[in-house]
C-alpha cells in the first residue's frame, strides 16, 4: 500500500529581511536530498509547496510504494546527514507525518 509523507519546514524570520541569504545554502541541500530520494527503491514522487498565508513555511510531500520503503529511506545515513544540514540552516527540525490510503 502506498503512503504519503508530509514534511513541514519553517524558515526563520531574520532581522532586516535576510531570509534570502539562506536560499543559497538551502537550495543545493534540498536538491541533493531530492536527487538522492529519486534513486531510492520505492520512491514514487515528491513536490514542494510554499504556504500562501505564511511564506516562511514549506510543505514537502513525498509518495512511497510502502511504509517499509519510507523507513529504509528515513534510516539512510546520507539522507540523515543532508537533513541535519537543512535543519541547521533553518534552525529547527523538520516535522514528519506519514499517511496511508485507507
Amino acid at each position: 500500500m502506498s503512503i504519503r509523507v508530509l514534511m513541514f519546514r519553517k524558515m526563520p524570520r531574520l532581522y532586516g529581511g535576510m531570509e534570502a541569504d539562506l536560499l543559497p545554502q538551502l537550495g543545493p541541500l534540498l536538491a541533493e536530498a531530492r536527487q538522492l530520494a529519486f534513486r531510492q527503491a520505492g520512491y514514487i514522487s515528491g513536490e514542494t509547496m510554499r504556504n500562501v498565508a505564511d511564506p516562511y513555511e514549506f510543505l514537502v510531500i513525498s509518495t512511497w510504494k510502502s511504509v517499509e520503503d519510507w523507513e529504509r529511506w528515513f534510516a539512510n545515513k546520507e539522507r540523515a546527514e543532508i537533513e541535519g544540514k537543512i535543519d541547521a540552516v533553518l534552525g529547527a527540525p523538520t516535522e514528519y507525518r506519514v499517511y496511508s490510503y485507507d
